[in-house]
């Protein structure tokens, strides 16, 4: 049972010595080095930055120091921003009614003074949670100082009595609000300039001027940021005093590789729905969707100072799934099993999350976002089959064989078309396709395989015909054609 007034506070734990004089930020220096002993994950669900980020994340709290996160949109900054409070303590006791969480023992506003010094030991005690703890802003240019600090209230003066200068008058903002907890701002750079010299006054001095009258506001907070390096440049800066006054500033990155950024966005998406047919989201399928964030952010035509979030595979697998469930709900089919045709169905949720160059903008959304399906393919493709000899395949389609694949096509219809390409369905073992496996992923793997030899220029797709024969092909006697073909091969480079 938690002490419900300051008489019994003294002489529980929170009243020991080294309970009171500890600040915010030994709060979450101590909590943070038990987690580490005990060997518990530092920021569950945060996957891959083991190695680069955390252990700075890591750093800073043990020197308590403020930080900033920075790093391009998409990379988990606000996340690990929330996920701060892990460090707190499950509660803190607090004079009851207080606005802005004042330490019973070491109360800093008038009010809570003036009580304690009424009430004595009779004085209420709530409790904060973690939760309540944190406060979180995202900075826009119309942010007031009135915001951030607080402002004189006159109506408050008028009903309490009081002076207009009085603390008494002050109607608090949210960093006064944030006390004894973590106070996050979004986007630091869009701040206005006298804003951001408010907030270092505060982490340096404990004071503030609001309207002309000085209050002293000795708050015992940390203080977090977040900000985009492209807007210290477009859209505002972070002014020398305050920057100087942060004591770390970690980097930020998008997933290292492929794997990672598989687990990022299988953690993230919605796969899994409520109800309806199982859902078997093949992982050469996961890895095409992946890999297009990967091709977009080397992409020339993309603007790499706006970055590609990983909302955009997170995005994309969604509709893909979704295109899956429409196709299994017409079929009355028992899986859904997304495919390739899928994610080219997904394309409005891939050209939302571009910022294209001028090169780019000239060719259009669509038609970059097509081509990052194909690059990603191709890369996906070449990691299964670095070496494969699809010739039968390829001679199918050359002796004149087509193949025209659809999105709503059922996987039983679709699988025993490809059936018809010899040598097609052999080579999807590689995949993970077995002749036991459900119909849906042997069409998925088999359209995968047709996909990558399309990516890699060894045949052709078109609207009117599908799949067929490489238009690199020239035209000629059929007679011909096999003399023509075999001595071609000769200088075939290899898929990989």
């Amino acid at each position: 049972m938690l002490p419900r007034t300051l008489g019994d506070l003294r002489t529980s734990p929170f009243g020991t010595d080294f309970y009171r004089t500890r600040t915010i930020k030994d709060e979450m220096r101590m909590n943070l080095i038990r987690k580490l002993q005990e060997k518990q994950p530092i920021f569950p669900g945060i996957v891959g930055y083991e190695d680069t980020v955390v252990p700075q994340i890591i750093n800073a709290i043990l020197s308590r120091h403020n930080m900033i996160l920075l790093g391009l949109r998409g990379q988990a900054k606000s996340r690990i921003l929330r996920e701060l409070t892990g460090f707190l303590d499950e509660v803190v006791p607090v004079v009851a009614g207080c606005e802005i969480n004042d330490d019973p023992f070491k109360p800093i506003c008038r009010r809570c003074r003036d009580l304690i010094e009424e009430l004595g030991n009779e004085t209420p005690i709530e409790y904060r949670s973690r939760e309540e703890r944190y406060v979180e802003k995202l900075a826009t240019p119309d942010v007031t100082i009135a915001d951030i600090i607080g402002d004189i209230d006159p109506i408050k003066a008028a009903k309490g009595g009081h002076a207009i200068g009085s603390e008494l008058s002050v109607h608090y903002g949210l960093l006064p609000r944030a006390n004894r907890g973590i106070f996050a701002i979004n986007e630091l750079p869009d701040l206005a300039g006298k804003i951001q010299v408010g907030l270092f006054n505060i982490m340096q001095e404990g004071d503030v001027q609001i309207k002309g009258y000085p209050v002293r506001l000795p708050l015992d907070v940390v203080i977090v940021f977040s900000a985009n390096p492209e807007d210290y440049t477009a859209r505002g800066k972070i002014v020398t005093p305050l920057k100087d006054r942060i004591g770390s500033e970690i980097k930020t990155h998008y997933p290292p590789s492929l794997d990672h950024g598989v687990a990022i966005t299988e953690q993230e998406a919605w796969i899994q729905r409520n109800a309806g047919p199982a859902i078997l989201v093949p992982e050469f399928v996961k890895q095409v969707v992946e890999a297009i964030a990967f091709k977009a952010r080397s992409d020339q035509r993309i603007d790499k100072r706006s970055g590609v979030s990983q909302r955009l595979p997170i995005s994309c697998l969604e509709n893909v799934i979704s295109n899956a469930e429409r196709r299994s709900i017409l079929a009355g089919e028992d899986h859904v099993i997304p495919r390739i045709a899928d994610i080219y169905s997904a394309l409005p949720a891939i050209t939302g999350k571009i910022e294209l160059e001028y090169e780019g903008e000239l060719k259009g959304a669509d038609t970059i976002a097509r081509d990052l399906i194909r690059q990603a393919v191709q890369m996906v493709f070449r990691h299964y089959y670095p070496s494969t000899d699809f010739k039968q395949v390829i001679d199918w389609f050359e002796m004149g064989g087509h193949l025209k694949l659809s999105d709503v096509e059922p996987a039983s219809s679709l699988l025993s078309r490809l059936e018809r390409v010899h040598g097609l369905l052999d080579k999807t073992e590689a995949l993970g396709a077995k002749s036991d496996s459900p119909a849906g992923f042997r069409a998925a793997a088999g359209e995968m395989v047709l996909e990558g030899l399309h990516s890699v220029e060894k045949i052709s797709r078109s609207e009117e015909r599908g799949f067929a024969a490489s238009e690199r092909k020239p035209a000629g006697a059929q007679e011909l054609y096999r003399d023509y073909t075999m001595e071609r091969n000769r200088y075939k480079k290899p898929l990989n």
